[in-house]
């Protein structure tokens, strides 16, 4: 995401935190003090803030090249993406490209609001990495499980391998798009991809 992807976030979010602040000056319930320190005005803030943060970074639009991968993350390359680009998903060890942690995240604390666990098992893959799991596991244009070194969807920190129970793949089938992902390896119900629109 560029410069002006984020001052448009920023921009979105300043208007989301004036329009909350005005609701509640017109109903005499805010005041700065409950903001700063708590309570059911300040819980609503906080809330309120959360979604504007989370419907803003949901409805980003980007630059994408040829291959649909952004442009500001394919400059880095397949498996080269610094780690500044990539975000923490959830509480778990895995990482992402920005975005797409942010999505995954989404994903699973809506999914865990239903009552369903999703976990992951790999996530972004330098090419290094790669390497090592084609001679593993085969190419999967040769019926292995790993794409060629250098064009895998994880190498691009848009990809994350799901640890998911009956229960949690129905949800995810019938739920992932709305967050941007997608099953993109038909042999593989576990690989979901985000898809920046």
């Amino acid at each position: 995401m560029g410069i002006e992807g984020i001052n448009a976030r920023i921009a979105d979010i300043q208007s989301r935190i004036i329009a909350l602040q005005t609701q509640q000056a017109g109903r005499g319930t805010q005041t700065q003090s409950s903001v700063t320190t708590g309570g059911a005005a300040g819980d609503d803030f906080a809330s309120y803030l959360s979604d504007a943060v989370s419907q803003s970074s949901s409805s980003r639009t980007y630059s994408l090249n040829s291959n649909g991968i952004p442009t500001d993350l394919a400059a880095y390359g397949n498996g080269k993406v610094p780690a500044s680009a990539l975000e923490q998903v959830g509480t778990t060890r895995h990482k992402l490209w920005g975005p797409a942690a942010e999505a995954l995240t989404r994903m699973m604390s809506d999914a865990e609001k239903d009552g369903v666990k999703i976990g992951i098992t790999d996530s972004y893959r330098p090419y290094a990495e790669q390497v090592d799991l084609a001679r593993r596991k085969g190419l999967y244009s040769q019926g292995g499980l790993a794409a060629k070194p250098g064009t895998s969807e994880h190498g691009w920190g848009m990809a994350a391998d799901l640890d998911l129970n009956a229960n949690a793949l129905s949800w995810v089938r019938e739920n992932a798009a709305k967050y941007g992902f997608y099953n993109t390896a038909p042999r593989e119900s576990w690989h979901w991809a985000f898809k920046p629109q």
